[in-house]
């Protein structure tokens, strides 16, 4: 997927307004990117395809989840948990411990006027105490996934669903997680690299 196909398929499926939204996003994280590691140098120039879509792709795998909060896991640059909220209608929590990607997050939030839905908590995911268990949760390359599990597990309920973007080892880790943890998971291929794949997970507990 290039970029102008990574900006058609999001101007398909979720309108010319949010995709306008998306390309603020975009090069808030590119310029930023200059003053700490957000995403690599290497991909400033398909930024659409590597992030924004890879990102935009867990909307619709998400979309039979309850009503209910989206938390994203060590958000770092807002990828998904940002793409989330410019996409869907729902209150996000942006997870993230380091505070100068807080401030980032923040000033994003404020940018783009999401402030109103998206809560930036800074912390680890273990000390967000959330009052309704979530509907959905969401990481991007921050931990093997029975560790990710049992770091969001305090935050949910058998109804909450899991959208986990991972690499080529996908399946591999959820064989592993399957000796700690019970559920419904399959693995969907991931739109933008064809040797990765999108971790679903619903009715998650301990076995």
């Amino acid at each position: 997927m290039n970029q102008d196909q990574a900006r058609l398929w999001v101007r398909e499926r979720f309108g010319v307004s949010r995709e306008t939204l998306l390309a603020r996003y975009a090069e808030m994280l590119v310029a930023e990117s200059a003053n700490q590691n957000l995403i690599a140098r290497s991909t400033f120039d398909e930024v659409w395809a590597r992030h924004v879509v890879d990102s935009a792709q867990l909307v619709p795998l998400a979309e039979n989840a309850p009503l209910g909060t989206w938390l994203d896991v060590g958000s770092g640059a807002g990828l998904p948990g940002i793409v989330a909220a410019i996409l869907t209608h729902r209150p996000v929590v942006l997870a993230e411990p380091r505070a100068r990607r807080v401030a980032f997050l923040r000033a994003v939030t404020e940018a783009l006027q999401l402030a109103d839905r998206v809560t930036v908590h800074h912390g680890k995911v273990e000390s967000f105490l959330p009052e309704q268990p979530v509907a959905i949760v969401s990481a991007r390359a921050v931990a093997e996934l029975s560790q990710l599990i049992a770091s969001a597990i305090h935050s949910t309920d058998s109804s909450t669903i899991w959208v986990l973007p991972k690499g080529r080892n996908a399946q591999l880790e959820v064989a592993a997680a399957q000796r700690t943890w019970q559920g419904v998971f399959h693995v969907e291929p991931s739109l933008t690299q064809d040797d990765s794949g999108v971790v679903v997970a619903q009715g998650v507990r301990r076995t």
